[in-house]
């Protein structure tokens, strides 16, 4: 039970924005800072992977942000069964039922490390196919590099997959400081391992590759690990992976599957404008990567919110305390806007230091400040009803109105809208994130008006 402020005592402003009888602002910000340094470390560490490939050159930078914008649309599909998994997990834990939040959590398990190794197979498979049907316009030595990397990728998704899952089913019991030593110690090593592979070894996006496959089966070996021996509450055996129950699966698809459905559409959409921006030559490749790059760590606050929105909401709604939920949905998105303003202030003073890591053409710095600045402004009133928002009534069980929202604003408005500024209006890379930021704006406005209503918590998703 949340901790009330004392009778005749005002309330302070965590008190009053983060208390409830639910749970309290304690227990909010010790579910918080773990997955803060989560992102942290996830979007500082790429940073660094992509300031130290970027030595390459041009085609080296461009290669690895075309293939991973095909990774995060195919990795999205399994990271959001593992947040089916999340929902599940914290709903049972918020209503005390301790022998479900173990089959829930071993079921997830299961289920995701199984859709990534498919999915891994299918993209080594068949990674020339893919290459050419996407980036076939690329030029000959970024498509060199794509296809080592893409393969490599492929390889890895297991390993990501297990980690991904494992660290899932952690924050729905909110244990999000085993989810972090989890995380740093994927995280940690691919940074070190590429700093062997690409600086010392010399072995440029070969290297990369290899260090990506080293740190995820390694997270994924200390994820069963942790599982089996150190979560003693939990009480799994290995055992438990191989039993599946039917039951069990349809509650991790029933938020997992529209998400999974939705992140494909939404990534697809991604990847679509990511093709415009290939078409539009190899400077705005790199143009786009190094904007995503300093756009993710404005984001990094944010993004921890809305994870931690998950277990808060979905242990709220498995006590059934839909007040609580609606507070706390309401203090997430005012807390993530004051976040992204405050890291926008930070950031853009330290805009050419930072660029300068990325060892840039000086072609591409004007459009590249300009697209920062554009999407600062936007992303302080818009990023968090369009993203903290969602997260929450997901966690509340309303995933099939949130995907297909997602998915309509995604290809009307990024893709269609994307295509008509950025191509045949001629404005090139900053008409397709003008695109981007409008699809916030209105995908946004449309989860606010779901909020204020009643149908995104008449969901039953547990017994």
């Amino acid at each position: 039970m949340g901790q009330q402020a004392l009778p005749g005592k005002k309330p302070g402003l965590l008190d009053k924005y983060f208390t409830g009888e639910s749970m309290d602002y304690r227990q909010i910000i010790s579910l918080f800072i773990p997955i803060l340094i989560d992102q942290l470390f996830v979007i500082g560490l790429n940073l660094v992977n992509t300031a130290m490939v970027s030595s390459y050159g041009v085609a080296a930078i461009s290669a690895v942000n075309m293939v991973d914008s095909l990774n995060i649309f195919l990795m999205q599909v399994f990271i959001a069964l593992a947040t089916g998994g999340t929902v599940v997990v914290a709903q049972y834990k918020g209503s005390g039922n301790d022998a479900m939040v173990s089959r829930s959590g071993a079921s997830s398990v299961t289920v995701v490390s199984l859709v990534a190794l498919v999915i891994g197979a299918i993209v080594v498979a068949f990674h020339n196919p893919i290459l050419h049907l996407l980036f076939g316009t690329a030029e000959p030595d970024v498509m060199d590099n794509a296809r080592t990397y893409l393969i490599g990728s492929g390889i890895s998704f297991g390993g990501a997959g297990i980690v991904q899952a494992v660290c899932g089913v952690l924050r729905g019991t909110g244990k999000t400081r085993a989810s972090l030593a989890l995380s740093l110690i994927t995280n940690i090593s691919y940074v070190a391992l590429n700093g062997v592979f690409i600086h010392m070894l010399g072995m440029g996006v070969t290297g990369m590759t290899i260090a990506v496959n080293i740190a995820r089966y390694l997270g994924a070996a200390c994820a069963i690990f942790y599982l089996l021996r150190m979560e003693t509450t939990l009480g799994l055996r290995l055992a438990d992976f191989f039993r599946l129950q039917i039951s069990m699966l349809k509650k991790i698809m029933f938020i997992g599957l529209p998400f999974a459905a939705e992140q494909m559409f939404f990534n697809g959409g991604k990847l679509l404008t990511q093709i415009f921006i290939v078409s539009l030559g190899t400077y705005a490749i790199a143009t786009n990567a190094i904007g995503n790059t300093i756009a993710g760590l404005a984001q990094i606050p944010s993004g921890a919110l809305s994870l931690t929105i998950v277990t808060v909401v979905g242990q709220c709604m498995g006590r059934r305390d839909v007040q609580d939920a609606r507070k706390f949905i309401k203090s997430f998105i005012l807390l993530s806007s004051l976040s992204l303003l405050l890291m926008a202030l930070i950031l853009l003073p330290l805009f050419y230091p930072l660029v300068s890591l990325f060892n840039p053409p000086d072609e591409i710095m004007h459009d590249l400040f300009i697209l920062t600045v554009i999407n600062f402004v936007f992303q302080v009133p818009l990023w968090s009803i369009s993203f903290i928002t969602p997260a929450a009534l997901r966690a509340a069980g309303d995933s099939k109105f949130t995907s297909i929202i997602a998915m309509l604003t995604m290809w009307l408005f990024r893709v269609v809208l994307g295509y008509v500024l950025g191509i045949m209006l001629g404005y090139g890379i900053i008409g397709v994130w003008l695109a981007m930021n409008c699809e916030w704006g209105v995908r946004g406005a449309i989860f606010l008006w779901r909020y204020r209503g009643t149908k995104w918590y008449a969901h039953r998703l547990i017994d």
